[in-house]
C-alpha cells in the first residue's frame, strides 16, 4: 500500500465551489472505491454512468473495482452526434427509476462524450449530484474529465448548452487505455501537442524525440506526458475557473476544430483529428499575420504530421464552416476570437483575424501538411 501510493501522483485543482483531486497511477481504479468513499463522503448510493463500448471494454474491471453489479451500469450511446439533450433525460429518467436522490454519487466511466454528457447530467439532476470522474481515454485522462466543463451539443454547434460543474474526484489510470483502439489514441495525442504548443517547451520537445516510444504506448512516456498535461490544466483551471482568462489558451485549435466537427456532422473526424486541422489552420493563420514565427510553425505541423495521417477534408471549404465559427460559443458579437502561438509554449488569446486570413489558411492547410510530413 505504501508503494502504491508513493507512486501515485496527486494533483489539487480549486474550484468555486471548493477543491477537488487528479489522482493519477497505474492501477489505482483497484483503489477507486475507497477514494470515491473518501472524496463523496456520506453518500446514500453510487451510480455508473458509462456507454455500451466502454462498458464492453473495461466494464467487469471497473465494477469489480467499485464492488457493484456490471449489469447496474446506466449505459448510453457516446457517439458525438448523440451528445444532445435527450441523452441527458434518458439518464435522468433512469436515475429516477434506480432510486438516486441528492445524496448519491454518480460516476462517470468513459471519454470525452461520457464525461461531457454525464457531467451535464449531475449538474442538472435534482439541481446538482457529487460527480467523479473515470476518464478511459487518452484525451479525457489529459484535458476533458478536468476543469468542470459538461456539456452537450446543438445542431448550431458544438458545446453550446452545458454548465461549469466540478467533480469531487478524477480518478486517471493508464492501465485502461490499453484497449483504447489505435485511431482513438492518436486522435488524443493531437491534444497532448496541444498542451506542449500553448504551455510547455520540455513536453513540445519530449513528443519530438519520443512520438515512437509514445505511438508504442511505452508505459514510462506514457504516464510522464499524461502526469505533464494535467499538471498543465490544473494550473490553468487554478488561475482561471471560468475562462475569462488565461483558460482560453485551451482552445488553441478548437475554434475551427469545433467548426469541422460540426460541419461534417460529427461523423467524419474524431474530435482530435478535427482539432489537429485547427491547430494546423490555426498555426498559419499566427505566420500570416507576423505573430507565430516560421520555423515554430514547422515544427508544429511536423509534430502533428508524426503522429500519423488525418483524415483529409476532402471538398469541405472554408465558407461552409463560417457560420458555426460565428455561433460558436468563444465568439463575441458574431466575431471570432483566435488563440495563435507567439511560440512555441507561449500563446496569445482574444485575437481578431480577418476572415480572408482565415480562408486562405484552411484551404492551404492540406498542402502544408503534405509538405511537412
Amino acid at each position: 500500500m505504501l508503494h502504491f501510493l508513493a507512486r501515485m501522483t496527486t494533483i489539487r485543482i480549486q474550484s468555486s465551489v471548493g477543491p477537488y483531486h487528479v489522482q493519477c497511477a497505474r492501477g489505482i481504479l483497484s483503489k477507486a472505491r475507497m477514494l470515491i468513499a473518501r472524496a463523496a463522503g456520506d453518500a446514500t448510493g453510487m451510480f455508473v454512468l458509462s456507454s455500451p463500448r466502454v462498458w464492453r471494454a473495461c466494464g467487469r474491471e471497473v465494477a469489480r473495482a467499485l464492488g457493484m453489479a456490471p449489469r447496474r451500469a446506466i449505459l448510453f450511446d457516446d457517439r458525438e452526434a448523440a451528445k444532445r439533450l435527450a441523452t441527458v433525460e434518458k439518464i435522468a429518467s433512469a436515475l429516477v427509476r434506480a432510486g438516486a436522490d441528492r445524496q448519491c454519487t454518480l460516476v462517470a466511466v468513459g471519454g470525452g462524450v461520457v464525461g461531457d454528457v454525464a457531467g451535464f447530467a449531475a449538474a442538472t439532476y435534482l439541481r446538482g449530484v457529487p460527480l467523479v470522474h473515470v476518464p478511459t481515454t487518452l484525451v479525457a485522462q489529459v484535458d476533458s474529465a478536468i476543469g468542470g466543463k459538461t456539456g452537450v451539443d446543438l445542431p448550431e454547434g458544438k458545446n453550446l448548452v452545458g454548465a461549469f460543474y466540478p467533480p469531487k474526484l478524477v480518478i486517471a489510470d493508464p492501465n485502461l487505455l490499453r484497449t483504447l483502439p489505435h485511431r482513438e489514441f492518436r486522435s488524443g495525442l493531437y491534444e497532448v501537442i496541444k498542451y506542449g504548443v500553448i504551455a510547455d517547451t520540455k513536453l513540445f520537445e519530449f513528443l519530438e524525440t519520443k512520438m515512437n516510444a509514445v505511438l508504442r504506448r511505452d508505459p514510462t512516456a506514457i504516464d510522464w506526458i499524461i502526469q505533464r498535461c494535467i499538471a498543465i490544466k490544473a494550473r490553468v483551471v487554478n488561475e482561471d475557473e471560468r475562462e475569462a482568462g488565461l483558460r482560453k489558451i485551451l482552445n488553441f485549435g478548437h475554434t475551427l476544430g469545433h467548426a469541422l466537427e460540426a460541419a461534417t456532422g460529427y461523423k467524419k473526424f474524431l474530435h482530435g483529428e478535427a482539432i489537429a486541422w485547427g491547430m494546423i489552420a490555426a498555426t498559419l493563420i499566427g505566420v500570416a499575420t507576423n505573430r507565430t514565427p516560421e520555423s515554430n510553425a514547422a515544427r508544429i505541423v511536423r509534430l502533428i504530421a508524426s503522429v500519423g495521417p488525418l483524415p483529409p477534408l476532402g471538398r469541405i471549404r472554408a465558407a461552409q464552416l463560417r457560420s458555426f465559427m460565428a455561433s460558436d460559443k468563444k465568439a463575441r458579437g458574431g466575431r471570432v476570437r483566435w488563440v495563435l502561438a507567439r511560440r512555441i509554449g507561449k500563446t496569445k488569446w482574444d485575437l481578431d483575424v480577418p476572415w480572408r486570413v482565415v480562408a486562405r489558411a484552411f484551404s492551404e492547410a492540406p498542402r502544408i501538411l503534405s509538405c511537412l510530413s
